[in-house]
C-alpha cells in the first residue's frame, strides 16, 4: 500500500506531500488545476517513460518518491530477493529523478535501479487505470491469469503448462535420438569395417611390448647363446672358475671365524655369494639351452609387428588407444542396433504425454469458456450503474495454430460502449473515463481474486453525474474495502465517500503558474464538496448538502 508520495518540481507542481490511508483516497480541484499531475508523477515513479518536459520550468530536476507498506507481501519479497534487495522494516522506498537535460535515475531502498526494475516492482504494488497505458489488465498474460483465477482453473492451467513442457521435452529427446540414429546409419558400414579391422587383429593388451621382447631374443639368438655359455663356463666350468675360488675363499674364512667369531658374518656372506654365483651359472646354462633358432617365428613376429604398427598409426599412438577405439566403435554399433527399440519406447511416451496435454488443455478450454460467460454476465450487470448503458464486456478466444503451454487459445478481454457495435480490445476503447469504469466493473467482480494493494483511477467520472455518479462512488468504496484506492474526480458524490481528500489549486506566483496540493480537514472538505456540487460554495444550503453527503 502507498502510504506516502512526495513530488517536487514536477510540471507546474513545485512541492507536494501526500500521506495516504487504506480505503478510498481522492483528489479534486478546479478544471485545469492539474489534478492528473499526481497520477502522471506516480506513473513515472513506477517506471513509466520520463522526459525533460516533466521538469518544472527553471529547475534542474524533478523528483518523485513513494513509500510503500509491503509487510506480508510474499510475491514482492521474492522479486526483491532476486535483485538482492529487501524491504526495510516492512517498508519500500522507490525514488526517481528526471533532470532537465532528459536523463533520469532511480533508486529502490537507496540502491540504484533501472526503469525496467521499477516497472517490475511497481506492477506488484500499484495498478493505474485511466488515460495512460500503465494497466495490468492490458496484458494478455494477466487477462488469461485473471480468467483462470475467476473460473477456479488456475491449477488446471498449471497442469497444462507442466504436461506441455513434459511432452515437448520427450519430443526433443525423440528428435535428438532420430538425428543420432540417422547419423549412425550413415556411418554404419564405415563403423562395421573399422570395427572388423580391429577385432580381426585379436589384439592383446601390451602385445606390442611382448613381441618386441621376443623379436630381440630371436634376432640375437647366436650372441645370447654364445655369451651365456661363456659366462657359465667362467663362473662354473673353468679350471679357475669363480665358484671354485669362492668355495675355497669361504672355507678359509670359516676356519678364521673359528679363531675370531667377529669374521663369522663375513664368512656367511661369502658362502651366500658362492651359492648365488652357482645358481646364476645354472640359470645361464638353462637359458642357453632354451634358446631357439627359429627364423620362421621371427618372420611371423615381424609381420605381426607391422600389423600392430599400422593399426596404431590409424587408430591411436598406442596399442591401448587402438583397443579403446574398438570399444567405442562397438558401442556406436550397439547404439544403432538398440536405437529403434529406444525410439519406440520414447515415441510411445511422447504420444501419451501429448494426449494427456491435449485432454487437459481441452478441459481447461471448456472451463475457461464457462468462466468467460459468467465474467461477462457479471460485468455487464454492473455497466448500467456505472453510466455505461448499452456497454458489453466479452472474452474473446482465438484458437492457436498449435497447442501451447497456456492452452489451446489466446485469451483477450473485449468491450464495446456503443449498442450495435462489435466489442474490441480494451486497449482500443477511446474514452479514458469509460475505460476506467470498465476496469472498475472488473475490479468489482474480481475483488477476491486480484490482491494488488493499490488501485488508481483517473478520469473514472468523465461524462457522468447524478445517480450514476453515486453508483460509481459506491463501487469505488466497495473495491476499496481491504485495499487502497486512489481516484481523481470532479464529482462531489464520489469525493464524499473518501476517507481522505486532497485538493489541487493553481495560482500565479510572481507571474509563473504554480499548482499546490493539500490534504483537507473535515470543514475544508465541506467547503470543497459544496464547490463541487456546483452551487454557491459559501451558501448555507450548499454547505448543508455537502455535510449530508459527507455523513
Amino acid at each position: 500500500m502507498l502510504i506516502e508520495l512526495r513530488i517536487r518540481n514536477f510540471a507546474v507542481l513545485r512541492s507536494a506531500l501526500l500521506r495516504l490511508d487504506p480505503g478510498l483516497n481522492v483528489i479534486s480541484g478546479e478544471t485545469g488545476a492539474g489534478k492528473s499531475i499526481v497520477v502522471d508523477a506516480l506513473e513515472i515513479l513506477l517506471g513509466g517513460r520520463a522526459s525533460s518536459s516533466v521538469v518544472r520550468s527553471g529547475e534542474e530536476r524533478a523528483t518523485v518518491e513513494g513509500v510503500f507498506d509491503v509487510q506480508g507481501d510474499a510475491d514482492l519479497a521474492a522479486a526483491l530477493d532476486e535483485q538482492g534487495l529487501e524491504a526495510d522494516d516492512g517498508h519500500l522506498v522507490m525514488r526517481r529523478e528526471v533532470r532537465s537535460e532528459g536523463r533520469s535515475r532511480a533508486w529502490i531502498n537507496g540502491s540504484p535501479a533501472t526503469a525496467a526494475l521499477l516497472r517490475r516492482i511497481g506492477a506488484l504494488l500499484v495498478d493505474i487505470h485511466g488515460q495512460h497505458e500503465h494497466q495490468r489488465l492490458m496484458s494478455a498474460a494477466f487477462q488469461r491469469e485473471v480468467l483462470d483465477a475467476f473460473g477456479g482453473c488456475a491449477e488446471l492451467a498449471t497442469d497444462v503448462a507442466r504436461h506441455f513442457r513434459h511432452a515437448a521435452e520427450l519430443q526433443r529427446r525423440l528428435d535428438a535420438l532420430a538425428e543420432r540414429r540417422r547419423d549412425l546409419e550413415s556411418r554404419a558400414d564405415f563403423i562395421r569395417f573399422r570395427l572388423g579391422e580391429i577385432r580381426g587383429a585379436r589384439i592383446r593388451p601390451r602385445e606390442d611390448d611382448e613381441i618386441q621382447a621376443e623379436v630381440n631374443r630371436l634376432a640375437n639368438a647366436d650372441l645370447l647363446m654364445r655369451e651365456t655359455y661363456a659366462l657359465q663356463t667362467l663362473l662354473h666350468d673353468d679350471d679357475e672358475a669363480v665358484t671354485d675360488r669362492l668355495s675355497d675363499a669361504a672355507a678359509r674364512l670359516r676356519r678364521l671365524a673359528e679363531i675370531d667369531p667377529a669374521l663369522a658374518a663375513t664368512a656367511s656372506a661369502l658362502q651366500d655369494a658362492y651359492h648365488s654365483v652357482s645358481d646364476a651359472a645354472a640359470e645361464l646354462r638353462s637359458y642357453g639351452d632354451a634358446i631357439d633358432h627359429d627364423p620362421a617365428r621371427l618372420e611371423r613376429l615381424h609381420e605381426r609387428q607391422a600389423l600392430l604398427q599400422a593399426l596404431m598409426r590409424k587408430y591411436g599412438p598406442t596399442l591401448a588407444a587402438v583397443i579403446e577405439a574398438g570399444e567405442t566403435l562397438a558401442r556406436e554399433l550397439a547404439d544403432l542396433e538398440t536405437a529403434e527399440l529406444d525410439a519406440t519406447e520414447l515415441r510411445n511416451k511422447a504420444v501419451h504425454a501429448q494426449e494427456t496435454c491435449a485432454t487437459t488443455a481441452a478441459e481447461l478450454s471448456r472451463r475457461r469458456r464457462d468462466a468467460a460467460k459468467r465474467l461477462a454476465r457479471e460485468t455487464d450487470a454492473l455497466f448500467p450503474s456505472l453510466g455505461l448503458e448499452g456497454g458489453r464486456f466479452r472474452v474473446d478466444f482465438e484458437a492457436l495454430p498449435e497447442p501451447s503451454a497456456h492452452g489451446l487459445e489466446r485469451v483477450r478481454f473485449m468491450a464495446t460502449m456503443n449498442p450495435g457495435f462489435p466489442p474490441g480490445p480494451l486497449s482500443r476503447i477511446a474514452s479514458g473515463g469509460e475505460l476506467s469504469r470498465v476496469m472498475l466493473a472488473l475490479k468489482s467482480v474480481l475483488t477476491d481474486i486480484d490482491d494488488l494493494p493499490t488501485l488508481v483511477f483517473d478520469e473514472i467520472d468523465a461524462g457522468i453525474g447524478g445517480v450514476v455518479a453515486d453508483k460509481v462512488g459506491e463501487r469505488l468504496e466497495a473495491v476499496a474495502r481491504g485495499r487502497q484506492v486512489f481516484a481523481v474526480t470532479h464529482l462531489a458524490r464520489i469525493a464524499a465517500r473518501a476517507v481522505n481528500q486532497f485538493v489541487v489549486e493553481k495560482a500565479a506566483v510572481e507571474g509563473v503558474a504554480e499548482t499546490s496540493l493539500s490534504r483537507l480537514a473535515r470543514e475544508e472538505r465541506v467547503h470543497e464538496i459544496a464547490r463541487m456540487l456546483g452551487g454557491d460554495p459559501d451558501s448555507e444550503p450548499s454547505l448543508e448538502h455537502a455535510r449530508e453527503l459527507l455523513g
